[in-house]
């Protein structure tokens, strides 16, 4: 039966945590269905990175290595994948739902004739369907989609599933794929990717998120989240409101005009849980919420509460937390 292919992203030097989750799940629906998992790195040290796949899955995984693919520039991006889903020829091609996917997705299942059934939460199949849920109406519902085209691609929402590492040694083939790419046929060039001044921690690809709310309101409720995100090693997110102020930066906002997150916990600080917000934080595993109102509806998708003022309640917090964690 044809494979599953997970195209597996990269940043910073190391293959995304959502896109270990995609693989995986993939990983899992493989094995059930008894379909090959294949994973493709496009990077300059492709080679180097394909180890993280064996440990989470895959039984073949291809490398294409070029430093083109290290400026993320959708042209040779989508050329890379189209040349290897050619070779391949799955019966589905899976992807964590990065900014960059979800650029070229498109242009991909246009290239190739396929199906696109992008950022859902879920994914499985059934038959000569692919079926998935994806969140819909700022994720209040989720709608149910198919595809029975013969090949079908598909995005995954981060922290949709965990990402499992096995241990236990495996056998995994590693083809190179050759790949060459003129570089005046592009019309547009990446000269900087620009960040966050003094971010530690990828907001995307954190396991701890500290978020500021409207409550926070002035720079000394900033400093406290700083302090909390420093003592427990997270990265700081915003919601809309917050960032609006000038507080925090755009880049921090969360939410469904924002990033969405999905890390181990999430401390959402002052925040009255608008659907907007929620959107972008809801697949977090654990999420803590502090507010004085009782009746904000972060509390209704909140693992655990506290009601009461941040500024009384983050200097209480931050130093037990210091105390355990030091």
């Amino acid at each position: 039966m044809s494979s599953i292919l997970v195209i597996l992203s990269v940043q910073d030097g190391r293959v995304k945590r959502s896109s270990l989750e995609a693989l995986s799940r993939a990983s899992a629906l493989g094995k059930a269905e008894k379909r090959e998992v294949i994973g493709v790195v496009l990077h300059s040290n492709a080679l180097s990175l394909a180890i993280d796949a064996v440990h989470y899955g895959a039984t073949k995984v291809f490398c294409v290595s070029n430093r083109i693919f290290d400026s993320h520039l959708n042209p040779p991006l989508i050329a890379g994948i189209a040349s290897v889903v050619e070779l391949v020829k799955p019966r589905l091609v899976v992807a964590a739902s990065t900014e960059s996917v979800k650029d070229i997705i498109g242009a991909l299942a246009i290239r190739m004739d396929a199906a696109a059934l992008p950022d859902v939460a879920s994914f499985e199949i059934s038959g000569d369907h692919v079926l998935c849920e994806r969140p819909v109406m700022a994720a209040k519902m989720m709608a149910s989609t198919q595809s029975s085209n013969p090949l079908v691609f598909v995005s995954l929402r981060s922290g949709s599933y965990e990402a499992i590492r096995s241990e236990s040694e495996t056998s995994c083939e590693i083809v190179e794929v050759p790949f060459e790419f003129d570089v005046s046929t592009l019309s547009a060039t990446l000269r900087e990717i620009v960040t966050t001044t003094g971010e530690a921690v990828d907001l995307t690809e954190a396991k701890v998120v500290v978020a500021a709310g409207r409550g926070v309101k002035d720079a000394t409720g900033k400093a406290l989240i700083d302090e909390l995100a420093s003592i427990t090693g997270a990265a700081i997110g915003a919601s809309r409101a917050v960032v609006e102020t000038g507080l925090f930066p755009a880049t921090a906002q969360i939410g469904q005009t924002g990033k969405v997150v999905s890390p181990e916990l999430y401390f959402a600080i002052g925040i009255s849980g608008a659907i907007q917000h929620v959107a972008g934080m809801s697949n977090s595993r654990i999420i803590v919420a502090i507010n004085k109102d009782a009746d904000a509806p972060i509390f209704d998708v909140a693992t655990y509460g506290l009601v009461g003022d941040c500024f009384k309640i983050l200097p209480i917090l931050n130093a037990e937390l210091k105390k355990i964690l030091s």
